[in-house]
């Protein structure tokens, strides 16, 4: 019952308990890859107050008149499969509605019928009942890897298995049943193409190799790959690789999305459950908890992506000021010369006065000048409480 209210509250963006004065993703750029309900992910993560960077890594294109599907399709209706294993909603709903089309609806229905019909999750469950048909089973957990298990665990050798696709092969399932003796056809219904426009994408790209992008979303392996791809073409691979190695959380919504960013060593986070909300409840834990508080002149700072979070309360702040600020923060309690401010600021040139500017500018945003103390004649330097400077931050 708990667990069935936090879905609730995750699909209507009310948060468990009273607003707080700052919303778990306030201050963060959060980029979305998703081409199916990315409305529906940016508008969970927009209610948590994140800033969201909406660029779809693909589109769908269906294939009603596809000749590779229309073979297949016939082939099936010949002669039966003993087990089908239907992948995503749209994916099934498109096979029945072209085999419809030429006329092999009646003969592929009943031939689906009389199979072990495996789901992947509910939504695709819905597909099948709205087909007039009846699951088998379906993984409690959404996973095709528990698919994969419960096909191996009862044997599969000499069983002929159709298994419809995600737009491009399945990672090792294809083949895990193969090497067990299994004769498996894959059913390709729809295909993953790059975007029409790949403008959302190479902004994306920019603000993460900026590091302007906090974290960016996953909601299906073809999509990671995409990223990836356009990265390659780009000739900035290695350099996104190294911004979600280190600095811009890579969050997928389970492990087979993820295996695309994981091939190449890139850490990933997933929540137990694969779902938006969950996926989205993930991001209201990790992203603050990646921010390490500064004890300030009195105050509590944390630096957030685009804003900084003064005594609870939000202080959104420029981009020349949150690369001063960054800047002062790598070494709390030192001094930071100009010089080196100055190269921090974005396009500020050899005019040390822009330090001065930015840096005025930057303590009216915070709302606490005494939190940004000047060095005469040196740079200036986070006012950090002198206990904090004897303890943990101390030799920084």
């Amino acid at each position: 019952m708990h667990e069935q209210q936090e879905d609730r509250r995750a699909d209507t963006g009310r948060p468990a308990s009273p607003d707080p004065a700052v919303r778990p993703l306030e201050g963060f750029t959060v980029g979305v890859t998703a081409a199916r309900r990315a409305d529906e992910l940016a508008a969970l993560l927009e209610r948590r107050g994140a800033r969201v960077v909406a660029a779809p890594a693909l589109r769908i294109v269906p294939l009603p008149d596809d000749a590779e599907l229309l073979a297949v399709t016939r082939a099936l209706a010949g002669d039966p499969p003993d087990v089908v294993v239907a992948t995503t909603a749209i994916g099934f709903r498109g096979w029945i509605e072209a085999a419809d089309g030429w006329g092999l609806g009646e003969a592929l229905l009943g031939r689906l019928a009389g199979a072990e019909l495996l789901a992947r999750g509910p939504k695709v469950r819905g597909a099948i009942r709205a087909a007039g048909l009846t699951e088998t089973w379906s993984p409690a957990s959404e996973s095709m890897a528990e698919v994969l298990d419960r096909l191996l665990a009862r044997g599969v050798a000499g069983r002929r298995i159709a298994v419809q696709l995600h737009g491009e092969p399945l990672p090792g399932f294809t083949e895990a049943l193969r090497a067990a003796g299994a004769e498996v056809t894959g059913v390709p219904v729809y295909r993953w193409m790059p975007p029409a426009d790949l403008g959302p994408v190479d902004r994306l790209l920019d603000g993460v190799l900026a590091r302007q992008v906090d974290a960016v979303t996953f909601t299906s392996a073809p999509a990671a790959a995409s990223l990836l791809r356009r990265a390659e073409e780009r000739g900035c691979r290695p350099e996104l690789l190294a911004a979600l190695r280190q600095d811009v959380l890579a969050a997928c919504v389970g492990p087979v999305t993820a295996l695309p960013l994981e091939a190449l060593d890139v850490p990933t986070r997933q929540p137990e459950r694969f779902r938006l909300g969950p996926l989205v409840r993930l991001l209201c834990r990790e992203l603050p908890a990646r921010v390490r508080p500064l004890p300030v002149a009195g105050r509590r700072l944390e630096i957030r992506g685009r804003a900084a979070v003064v005594d609870g309360a939000l202080r959104p702040v420029p981009p020349a000021g949150m690369a001063l600020l960054r800047a002062l923060a790598r070494r709390p309690g030192w001094v930071v010369a100009r010089a080196e401010l100055l190269r921090a600021l974005p396009g500020a040139g050899r005019d040390e006065h822009a330090v001065e500017t930015a840096v005025a500018r930057l303590r009216t945003a915070l709302g606490e000048p005494r939190l940004i103390q000047t060095v005469v004649k040196r740079g200036y330097r986070l006012a950090l409480d002198p206990a904090a400077a004897g303890g943990r931050y101390a030799g920084r």
